[in-house]
């Protein structure tokens, strides 16, 4: 199984979102990310990169989104 750290616009300890995600859901600017308990947690933005080998997204925070 591959489990993805998510992280808000870069790659660094402080910057982790939410971590073991098995699934991500895109409506527009709505993410929807579930992780291995089955916990959501919504983010408005976009994805930046997803490196799946690695087991790294990282996104961006929508315009105006607080």
């Amino acid at each position: 199984m591959c489990l993805a750290t998510v992280y808000e616009e870069t790659k660094k300890a402080e910057s982790v979102l939410c971590r073991n995600i098995t699934k991500i859901e895109v409506e527009g600017e709505n993410i929807r990310l579930t992780d291995i308990m089955g916990a959501e947690t919504m983010y408005r933005g976009r994805i930046v990169s997803a490196e799946l080998s690695g087991g790294t997204v990282i996104l961006k925070k929508a315009e105006g989104a607080a």
